[in-house]
């Protein structure tokens, strides 16, 4: 009967760990990585966002451009930089999702592969948990990208898996070690670092990220630690570091009065994310 329970035992344990990868166990974070070159945006900063175009000249007189690190070339990162003393380019990629026409989409294994996304054809789900396997070397592989080509900052979107059906059993500690680690391995590369939305762990991230930016908080009602009683952006504000949001459908009068009364750098921009803006400040 003892040697019948060792192996059932042996056997579990064996079954365990083929069926559950050891990241899957969500470690406690990292200390946050200093960068003390990295770029801190200051608390009124104008911007632009424009991910389904490259931008070309002329390009607006604002102090950040927020664009597709993949479709941009170094050399208009170099005339952004050129065009502006002291602009900086910030570099979109997405940290959560797979996307089937991104030129790296044949290097992720099927393992990490999740849900479709809702309305966005070709984009699936990454199981997050999986960092410490090739799906950390692809995402070191894009900030290596980032940095090549000439940009100061890097916004890693869809970081907020958790929340949505991702086909993966993610928890909040699992989306709190990843997102970590992805700033520090930004940090290390020297590149400033923004929160992209996954409000409910500002308190958490708060530390890591040099600045943050969400889509319609003022839609959702979701903006101010006010609003949701334990997170806010206004946490971001009251720690020197600025906040950048963007509507899609309000109209400026129900959102740019209350932005500026928090110091948010908000615009109105199509769901495209075209050269269409509407600043509020």
């Amino acid at each position: 009967m003892r040697a019948l329970q060792i192996l059932a035992a042996t056997l579990l344990t064996w079954v365990a760990f083929v069926v559950v990868p050891p990241q899957a166990q969500a470690a406690a974070p990292p200390p946050p990585t200093p960068c003390p070159g990295c770029w801190k945006p200051a608390l009124n900063t104008s911007w632009q966002w424009q991910l389904s175009s490259v931008p070309g000249e002329p390009f607006l007189n604002v102090t950040m451009y927020d664009i597709d690190g993949f479709n941009a070339t170094a050399a208009t990162v170099r005339r952004l930089h050129e065009t502006k003393a002291g602009r900086k380019v910030v570099c979109y990629v997405s940290a959560g999702s797979y996307e089937d026409w991104r030129p790296d989409a044949a290097q992720f294994p099927a393992s990490v592969l999740g849900a479709g996304l809702d309305e966005w054809p070709g984009e699936r789900w990454l199981d997050i948990r999986q960092y410490g396997g090739p799906l950390g070397q692809i995402m070191r592989a894009r900030m290596d990208m980032c940095k090549s080509k000439g940009f100061d900052a890097i916004e890693f979107d869809n970081v907020d898996g958790y929340t949505n059906e991702t086909g993966f059993p993610l928890t909040a500690a699992h989306q709190i070690a990843y997102n970590a680690w992805l700033a520090n391995e930004a940090h290390a590369r020297g590149l400033s670092v923004g929160l992209k939305n996954d409000i409910a762990q500002i308190p958490q991230l708060l530390p890591y990220f040099d600045w943050a930016l969400n889509e319609q908080c003022w839609q959702y009602s979701e903006c101010t630690t006010g609003q949701n009683g334990d997170y806010g952006y206004d946490q971001f504000v009251s720690a020197g570091k600025a906040v950048f949001t963007v509507e899609y459908e309000l109209g400026t009068s129900k959102f740019c009065a209350k932005s500026n009364a928090q110091n948010f750098n908000s615009l109105r921009k199509n769901y495209e994310l075209d050269a269409y803006r509407v600043a509020c400040r």
